[in-house]
């Protein structure tokens, strides 16, 4: 018997805003559904989902990856307490590397993230 999903939580920003929602949104229908499939591997398969579907960047960041032609998409995330992974930045990688400014974001979200649970 297979273990219970996991639960996608997506980053919600001070001002209500869902940055990663937004970059899916932006996207197109087939390419958003691509990424949007890659997010219910990690939710059915969790911290077992490896290469070349994931990859760890530093500390608690982890990458999400899909491809669709020649474009690579890249979700950031972390694995919360509770079963839980919460989306924090989405991004079209146009270099070999992961750029450090969306690295640095999801860094910045994921601490929001915690303060925000935490004080409620």
């Amino acid at each position: 018997m297979a273990n219970a999903p996991w639960h996608i939580e997506i980053y919600k920003d001070t001002q209500g805003r869902q940055p990663v929602v937004e970059w899916l949104e932006s996207l197109g229908v087939k390419h958003e559904a691509r990424v949007r499939q890659t997010i219910g591997l990690l939710a059915t398969f969790g911290l077992t989902l490896a290469e070349p579907y994931c990859r760890h960047l530093r500390g608690k960041i982890w990458e999400l990856r899909t491809s669709v032609g020649r474009l690579e998409y890249r979700v950031l995330y972390f694995a919360a307490t509770g079963r839980t992974f919460v989306l924090l930045h989405g991004f079209t990688k146009a270099t070999k590397k992961t750029p450090y400014r969306a690295i640095a974001i999801a860094e910045a979200s994921a601490a929001d993230w915690e303060a925000n649970r935490n004080a409620g």
